[in-house]
């Protein structure tokens, strides 16, 4: 099986050294070359891949038709368009750190601890035009408890379900080629631009009384990014808590408790 590889950061970097590993011709990698410490561009650069722009893997694909079977993204920040949505022999398959049908777009990890969420999960899906919404493969969910999460610890154990999501997924498109999916319905599920991520980390400083600050700051908290906060003045600024605190301290360290 021949594919291309559209991904990035260190779990794509994993799976993309994994999908190697199988056997499979990975034909080439489209990753965030433009930074030099990109997890998947060195990972593709160890293992021999030519890494390309996804405007070279849809000449690539338009001029060498029936050559690759499926191109696969892993945390692809781009919206994918034809010809690579339809063109490969088995698809394109997208692996979606969420539950779908029910959130679609970004903040997946910072809604489910706002919506105080008991379960979440991935979703391999086929990619269609739009964003999100194509036909649905697999998901796979697990149990958290959004009081002892942070963005980041979420993310952490997101992927590592996810990371298990695609290796059942590819190794099954090795035995079956194209998948049995079932359509989303487009009526339901929620989808969160990144404006509106941005706007949900901000507090209104005159409404503070229904706020409430704890939950919000581990939803947002992801450094180096910035976190639940406010503006003053054209900046912007993070808040942390304790707890925060706490869990940043250096376990060789000493401090007074008050």
């Amino acid at each position: 099986m021949k594919i291309i590889f559209m991904g990035r950061k260190i779990y794509a970097a994993k799976m993309l050294k994994w999908t190697v590993e199988q056997g499979i011709d990975v034909a080439f990698v489209c990753t965030d070359l433009q930074f030099s410490n990109s997890p998947t561009m060195l990972e593709a650069k160890d293992l021999g891949i030519p890494v390309i722009s996804m405007e070279e893997a849809e000449e690539y694909v338009s001029t060498h038709p029936n050559e690759i079977d499926l191109i696969v993204s892993y945390l692809y920040w781009r919206k994918i368009r034809e010809p690579l949505i339809s063109k490969p022999r088995y698809g394109c398959i997208n692996f979606h750190p969420a539950i779908l049908p029910d959130w679609r777009g970004t903040a997946g990890y910072n809604i489910a601890i706002l919506h105080r969420l008991p379960e979440w999960g991935a979703t391999a899906h086929y990619v269609n035009n739009e964003i999100d919404t194509g036909a649905i493969i697999k998901v796979f969910k697990f149990h958290f408890d959004y009081r002892m999460e942070t963005a980041r610890s979420l993310e952490k154990k997101t992927q590592n379900i996810q990371m298990e999501l695609y290796k059942s997924v590819i190794l099954d498109v090795l035995e079956q080629g194209k998948l049995a999916c079932f359509d989303q319905d487009q009526e339901t599920g929620t989808y969160i631009s990144k404006k509106e991520m941005i706007d949900m980390m901000k507090l209104d400083l005159d409404n503070l009384e229904n706020e409430d600050l704890d939950l919000k700051i581990r939803a947002f908290w992801y450094p180096p990014y910035d976190g639940a906060g406010f503006e003053v003045n054209g900046k912007f600024y993070t808040l942390v808590n304790r707890e925060i605190l706490r869990m940043l301290q250096d376990k060789n360290a000493t401090a007074t408790e008050e």
